[in-house]
């Protein structure tokens, strides 16, 4: 047996398919009053299995209607949860700071599951808050007509194929999706772009395609649709409905150029609203990283923004 592909500190792939995770520091869930927010893990699907964490602010009021963020974490598709500690801090304060419940996602992993199976479950998610709204007790509040969709790296992509499906699906989407935030979001494609191509970009483009090799369809290249957007087959119609989108991008990401590319296909396409915000001093997901900085928190109040120019 022998090692084929690795991310150091995170995962190892071994010939005969063994997978090895290593997660940072993890949080548990917290229903601690004396904390700004309550937080509980739920199993969305037992079968698969998808599983998630709700965050929801201390102290609402009774009759109070709060919109819903549906989350879904970083890591290549292959590794990261919402358990991590950086996450969890991150939701948690977030659901504070807006007012707002947040559902984070689980979904199955790459290689074991490929793409699109990360994109039919967090699908499901949405589904499963429509059919636990009136059962879980963390989703009583939670008003259904105000949904938003973000994700961080991979999260972001994922956030982006989950509103297209929720589109294409019309009147038969169990929320309305007012807004989509990729954060950082994770695309590629064959051909790359410049930054791809200078030499002192080597190594981070050999992890992207490590990442892409063990996430993609085994008979597909980066020009699959989950990695090349401008391959997905999308009608003008679809477009035309979509969703306000904010993609944030940071100055010192190597993916960068692929969400300002992002947000210009997608404003070509006849999306109405599309915005980029960037952090021009911050590296990838520094907001996992560093979720009590003052970048992460200048973060949150730019999503909090977004959120309430389009809630009813």
């Amino acid at each position: 047996m022998s090692l084929i592909a690795e991310a150091p500190e995170f995962l190892q792939v071994f010939s005969d398919g063994t997978v090895k995770r290593f997660n940072p520091e993890i949080s548990p869930p917290s229903l601690d009053s004396s904390k700004k927010y309550k937080s509980k893990d739920i199993i969305i699907d037992s079968s698969k299995p998808i599983t998630g964490r709700i965050f929801i602010p201390n102290n609402i009021p009774p009759k109070k209607h709060l919109p819903l963020l549906v989350y879904f974490h970083g890591g290549g598709f292959c590794i990261g949860s919402t358990t991590w500690l950086g996450y969890h801090t991150f939701l948690g304060d977030f659901s504070v700071a807006t007012q707002s419940i947040v559902v984070s996602v689980d979904y199955r992993l790459a290689p074991e599951h490929r793409l699109p199976t990360a994109y039919v479950d967090c699908y499901s998610s949405l589904e499963w808050i429509y059919e636990n709204v009136k059962i879980e007790p963390f989703l009583r509040h939670a008003d259904l007509s105000n949904v938003f969709l973000s994700g961080d790296s991979a999260g972001g992509n994922i956030s982006h194929y989950v509103a297209v499906k929720a589109v294409q699906n019309n009147g038969f989407c169990p929320v309305k999706i007012k807004g989509v935030m990729l954060i950082h979001p994770y695309f590629g494609s064959e051909k790359r772009t410049e930054k791809e191509m200078e030499e002192e970009g080597f190594e981070e483009v050999r992890m992207n395609d490590m990442f892409w090799k063990l996430s993609l369809p085994e008979d597909s290249n980066r020009d699959f649709y989950g990695c090349n957007f401008e391959k997905d087959e999308v009608s003008e119609s679809i477009w035309l409905k979509f969703p306000a989108i904010e993609v944030y991008v940071a100055g010192k990401d190597f993916l960068k150029e692929r969400g300002v590319m992002y947000a210009e296909f997608v404003k070509k396409k006849g999306v109405r609203v599309v915005k980029v915000v960037e952090a021009e001093e911050e590296k990838h997901v520094f907001h996992v990283f560093y979720p009590e900085s003052d970048a992460t928190r200048l973060l949150q109040n730019q999503m909090s923004q977004f959120m309430k120019r389009y809630l009813n």
